[in-house]
C-alpha cells in the first residue's frame, strides 16, 4: 500500500508540475490556482464528483463528457479545461485531489511560501485561519499559506498538513490511540 501511494503521489506531482510550467508560461498561475481551488471545493461537496473522479467503471469518453460538464458550468478557465479533459483522457483523473494540492504547494513555494492544509471537524473562521496561520509561519520560517477543510469525522481538534509533515492531533486519533492502549492492558 505504501509503494501505491508513493506511486500515486509521483504521478500527481508530474501532472502537477507540468500543468504549473504550462500556467507559468501563459502568465496564467493565478487563474489555474483559483480554477484549482474551486474544483477542489467542489470535490469537498460532492459525493458524486468523488465518485465519477474514482470510478472504474466508467469509460475515459464518460468521464471526459461529465468532467467537461462540470468544468463548464463552474467556468473555469481554458487552460484549466484542457487540463482536466487531458486528465479523463488518459484515466488519471483518480490523482485529481493530488494535482491540486501538488499545484498549490508549486504556486505558493513559487511566491516563496508555504501551503499548510488544515483539517478541522467543523469549519474554521477567518480569526482562527489567520492565528493558525501565524503560528505555522513562525515554526517554519516562512510565509504559511493556509487551505483549511472540514472532516466532521474527526469529532474534534485538527490535521495539519505542510509539506511532507503531518500533525494529527484530532479527537477521533486519539480515541483510536486510546484504544490500542486499552488492548495492550486487558
Amino acid at each position: 500500500m505504501a509503494q501505491r501511494a508513493i506511486g500515486i503521489s509521483g504521478l500527481a506531482a508530474r501532472y502537477a508540475k507540468a500543468l504549473f510550467e504550462l500556467a507559468k508560461e501563459m502568465t496564467e498561475i493565478d487563474r489555474t490556482e483559483e480554477d484549482l481551488i474551486a474544483l477542489g471545493g467542489m470535490l469537498d461537496g460532492s459525493s458524486e464528483l468523488n465518485r465519477l473522479i474514482l470510478s472504474p467503471v466508467m469509460s475515459r469518453v464518460e468521464q471526459g463528457k461529465a468532467m467537461a460538464a462540470v468544468v463548464e458550468q463552474a467556468g473555469l478557465g481554458g487552460l484549466t479545461k484542457n487540463f482536466i479533459s487531458l486528465l479523463a483522457r488518459n484515466r488519471r483523473l483518480f490523482v485529481l485531489r493530488q494535482i491540486i494540492q501538488s499545484f498549490l504547494d508549486l504556486s505558493a513555494s513559487d511566491r516563496g511560501n508555504v501551503t499548510a492544509e488544515v483539517i478541522s471537524a467543523t469549519p474554521l473562521n477567518g480569526p482562527q485561519v489567520s492565528a493558525i496561520a501565524n503560528q505555522l509561519s513562525r515554526s517554519a520560517g516562512e510565509n504559511a499559506v493556509v487551505q483549511s477543510r472540514v472532516d466532521e469525522d474527526l469529532l474534534g481538534g485538527l490535521i495539519v498538513k505542510m509539506g511532507s509533515r503531518m500533525v494529527d492531533n484530532s479527537l477521533r486519533s486519539k480515541l483510536e490511540r486510546m484504544k490500542l492502549v486499552l488492548k495492550g492492558i486487558g
